[in-house]
């Protein structure tokens, strides 16, 4: 049966098991026959779940929301779910494919300027500024969560191999080089501001506040607007900014998309894809902006 006659098949079971909406079945049909066509002769029913990233990282690229991806990967499994229970195919090709966020977009891209600033911001002469600025450098030489940044503990960093050990999401460990400079600064921050703020205390954590509890998300939230604020950057920032930026100026950099997935701790590749599209805006700007006939 070909991939025309297996949408067919699948629209008029639906209409008639679930009584959808014409609105519904007709975004059902539009979004496999683009599916189908990107697959080209390949057959619907023989695909993996690599077609099926591949599939979403290229509409990605061509600017594809959270919200479309979202709708896409549902029609995608409710077609498969129903071959499943025909006993055509055995396994669902989208099951491993995680669904996008909706409702979360990308920040305002920062600039490399725009991280410079705000890592100069911190004071470093006084215990919080070392602290704060040990955090960010971290944040943007690991591209690490939020959650992962506060929640780290002296026993994941190696300083001897310039590394730190993440337990992330679904409890997946993965290794993530610091940098010299990141180094550096967390080195400063232990040997001069550490002790200070922990007041004779013991933590586990290796960032703490001046009551020597561990940092909270919450807080080192507030920690980055402030000095936002104070290296007059007036771009809207989320939690994970110096994530996206971290990613986004790897790839500006050349630096190959599966290396930035495994970096990130992404599960799936098709997650990673959308700070292509940040990217690839970037390079068009320099383009422009330096080519001789841009």
């Amino acid at each position: 049966m070909n991939s025309s006659a297996l949408i067919e098949q699948f629209l008029d079971a639906v209409w008639v098991e679930q009584g959808l909406s014409e609105n519904t079945l007709s975004a059902y049909s539009s979004d496999l026959r683009i599916y189908t066509q990107w697959l080209g002769e390949k057959d619907m029913l023989a695909v993996d779940t690599g077609d099926i990233s591949a599939f979403l990282a290229n509409r990605y690229q061509e600017g594809l929301s959270s919200r479309t991806a979202a709708r896409i990967l549902s029609s995608l499994r409710r077609f498969y779910g129903y071959y499943i229970r025909e006993s055509k195919i055995t396994k669902d090709p989208t099951a491993l494919i995680e669904a996008p966020h909706i409702g979360r977009l990308l920040p305002v891209p920062f600039s490399e300027h725009d991280v410079e600033l705000l890592l100069d911001a911190p004071e470093v002469t006084n215990l919080q500024g070392c602290r704060d600025k040990a955090m960010l450098e971290m944040l943007y030489a690991t591209g690490l969560r939020v959650s992962e940044l506060v929640g780290l503990k002296f026993s994941q960093i190696s300083f001897r191999q310039g590394v730190v050990r993440i337990i992330g999401k679904g409890n997946k460990e993965r290794l993530v080089p610091v940098g010299e400079e990141a180094m550096a600064c967390l080195e400063t921050y232990i040997n001069q501001a550490r002790e200070g703020l922990l007041s004779n205390q013991q933590s586990d954590y290796l960032f703490v506040t001046n009551r020597a509890d561990g940092m909270t998300r919450q807080a080192f939230w507030h920690i980055i607007k402030r000095h936002a604020k104070k290296a007059g950057i007036n771009k809207e920032i989320s939690p994970h900014t110096l994530r996206h930026a971290f990613a986004t100026h790897l790839l500006n950099h050349g630096a190959d998309l599966r290396v930035v997935q495994l970096l990130l701790g992404h599960s799936d590749l098709s997650t990673t894809q959308i700070y292509t599209h940040i990217a690839r805006e970037r390079l068009k700007e320099i383009h422009l902006k330096f080519h001789p006939r841009g």
